[in-house]
């Protein structure tokens, strides 16, 4: 008789758990599902005008890159001849700039090879230096291929090798 009673306890006990359970996953469908609809509306009503004012839209996925033949080019002499020998990726915005940068790639080698020689072992030695020279090449990069032609979408410039002997 006594083993009843603990019997008829612990359901209770048991059913307040579930309910429990129950109500926190209704909670948290209900907030998933309003966090995927604010998402999806654009965050609100003052910076939805924003983005649809913008040129081109955003691109979603994973980030593209562009890899270039390694450079080796003199450096302007300071103690003596010094030359650079660099490679790097660039980060674009999509598939599209890919091809456009594969397709003209003489054009970007020489803007570049023109852009390391002129520099000098001190200039970029440092890494400030290097932020400065991969400002310099993502501009070079990103100017138009041919007159009054749309910029190419450069993001990154990301260093492989930096070798200066």
């Amino acid at each position: 008789m006594k083993a009843e009673p603990k019997a008829e306890a612990a359901a209770p006990a048991n059913s307040k758990k579930l309910v429990l359970i129950i109500s926190v996953v209704a909670l948290l469908a209900a907030a998933g599902g309003g966090g995927a609809w604010f998402m999806l509306k654009g965050g609100g009503g003052e910076e939805a005008p924003a983005k649809h004012k913008k040129s081109a839209p955003a691109k979603a996925g994973p980030p593209v890159y562009v890899t270039i033949e390694p450079f080796t080019v003199n450096l302007q002499p300071e103690n003596g001849e010094q030359y650079l020998q660099l490679a790097f990726t660039l980060q674009v915005s999509g598939l599209e700039e890919v091809e456009v940068i594969k397709n003209n790639m003489p054009k970007v080698r020489s803007r570049l090879l023109l852009l390391l020689s002129s520099k000098k072992a001190s200039e970029i030695n440092t890494p400030e230096g290097k932020q400065q020279l991969s400002a310099e090449i993502m501009e070079q990069v990103r100017a138009p291929f041919e007159d009054r032609g749309p910029q190419q979408d450069v993001t990154e410039v990301l260093f492989t090798s930096f070798i200066i002997q």
